[in-house]
């Protein structure tokens, strides 16, 4: 925001000592204004001009190429209100015109907000900056730099002599206009480089991509009693997990794999369905109930597990349509915790096209299978330490036993509930300390949210200041 002081004194610098602070204070608006900087941005503005006049030369396009942009797309949502309103139809989405991802992303939290306020500071300074160093490149001095609050809303501005603004070329007025819009773009560009180089940048301390780790568990979600802060999560069933994101994917794609095998709309059973040979002495100690309808009323936290063949461990999959219970008499009552370390009698899908008739289960296992039941997932989480793979590490680098070590520092549990559910639970970050300085784990998380925050503020700066208005002087 620029504002422009009218007046008819043809000097910026006034010809006695004012105070260098000067702040206004009432029941609905407070500021601070300071004069600090005048100096120092004159100074360079005037000694960079014929650089800084290209570089916003550059803004007035892109600043009249967003004017347009906004403008069309507040036709597009007025036209597609006219014709939902038309239709007797409700809005189907809230979004700020029309761009969700501007809005998602971010939960209302105090932490939340607090990337927000100190995202808005710094975007509010980007932007009044453009304005400052445009004006000082065109032999314009500004006044004061305001930071104030009115009501809820914080913000801030540059003050000009309004004279010397009117006596301008309107190309150099322009310049002037443009520039906190054309700074706020380039500052959505520089926060888009230092998430992108934001690897390469902590590789000293941290790596990324490997494995994610945890970083908070909340205390009423399902793997509280499993997980804790600076676990590494390794993988998922079968599949390797490097990053936080891949989590949610990995998830996303179990969940769907889930519901498919419940509908019966599927036979694959690798990766979700699994089945275990277990010896026969387990079975004969395990609790053993009647299956009625679709309960199974295991106690304490056991899993409920069926007998099943090497080749059709699908067709026990409750609510689809290869389910029959009257071939279900006997649940076996299990804890899948020591389930999971017995070897899987089901083979993958490029085992089973090698050799359709083999099993892995010896004349003393049975395949036992775990009762799939809609809407809940079954899943292998196999973790680690953060302590104990730093410590693997050094240990492996020396002495050449990466698998040896790392496996001792391997445990797995089995998560039987709502897959989705689950994964939102916990916070995790795609970056590991290389040493165990616990502390600093949350610096790459809390850098990833900042810039991310900031170039959305950044971004909705620059659409908010590209509204058809009008140039604004207040």
């Amino acid at each position: 925001m620029m504002d422009g002081r009218r007046g008819g004194r043809q000097t910026l610098l006034p010809l006695r000592s004012i105070r260098q602070l000067s702040n206004t204070v009432s029941c609905w608006y407070c500021d601070f204004k300071f004069m600090a900087f005048n100096e120092p941005l004159f100074r360079f503005g005037r000694r960079h001009s014929r650089y800084l006049r290209v570089w916003f030369s550059m803004g007035i396009g892109f600043s009249l190429a967003a004017v347009f942009g906004v403008t069309m797309l507040i036709l597009y949502q007025l036209a597609k209100a006219y014709l939902v309103y038309a239709g007797g139809n409700a809005l189907s989405g809230t979004s700020l015109f029309g761009l969700p991802f501007l809005t998602t992303g971010m939960n209302i939290s105090l932490s939340s907000l607090g990337y927000l306020c100190i995202s808005s500071v710094i975007c509010i300074i980007v932007h009044e900056f453009g304005h400052a160093l445009a004006a000082a490149s065109e032999g314009v001095q500004m006044e004061y730099i305001a930071f104030f609050y009115a009501l809820v809303f914080p913000g801030a501005l540059v003050a000009f002599n309004h004279t010397l603004l009117q006596a301008l070329p309107s190309v150099a007025s322009l310049r002037i206009y443009c520039a906190g819009i054309w700074h706020n773009a380039a500052f959505c560009g520089v926060c888009t480089v230092v998430l992108s180089l934001l690897p390469i940048i902590l590789s000293p301390f941290f790596m990324h991509g490997e494995n994610p780790m945890v970083l908070d568990v909340h205390p009423l979600s399902p793997l509280s009693g499993y997980l804790s802060a600076n676990d590494v999560i390794l993988s998922l069933d079968e599949f390797h997990i490097h990053t936080a994101e891949e989590w949610k994917q990995i998830i996303t794609v179990l969940t769907e794999k889930t519901q498919l095998l419940t509908s019966g709309q599927s036979t694959e059973i690798a990766n979700v369905q699994k089945s275990y040979c277990v010896p026969d002495s387990v079975i004969e100690k395990s609790i053993q109930i009647q299956f009625e309808g679709y309960q199974t009323n295991c106690p304490n936290e056991l899993i409920a597990f069926v007998p099943a063949t090497c080749l059709d461990v699908s067709k026990y999959n409750v609510g689809g349509k290869k389910f029959n219970h009257e071939k279900i008499e006997v649940i076996h009552c299990l804890n899948a915790k020591d389930v999971v370390k017995h070897k899987k009698c089901a083979y993958n899908s490029v085992q089973t096209h090698r050799n359709s008739s083999a099993c892995l289960c010896s004349e003393e296992e049975s395949c036992l299978t775990p009762l799939q039941l809609p809407g809940l997932g079954w899943v292998e989480i196999t973790y680690s330490s953060l302590e104990c793979l730093n410590r693997g590490r050094i240990f492996s680098s020396d002495n050449k036993h990466t698998g040896y070590t790392e496996g001792r520092c391997l445990q797995t549990f089995v998560f039987v509930g709502d897959l989705m559910s689950m994964s939102h639970s916990i916070h995790l970050t795609s970056y590991r300390p290389r040493l165990s300085i616990y502390f600093i784990s949350h610096l790459p998380d809390l850098l990833e949210k900042l810039f991310t925050c900031a170039f959305h503020v950044s971004m909705i700066l620059a659409l908010l200041n590209s509204l058809p208005v009008g140039p604004k002087l207040h």
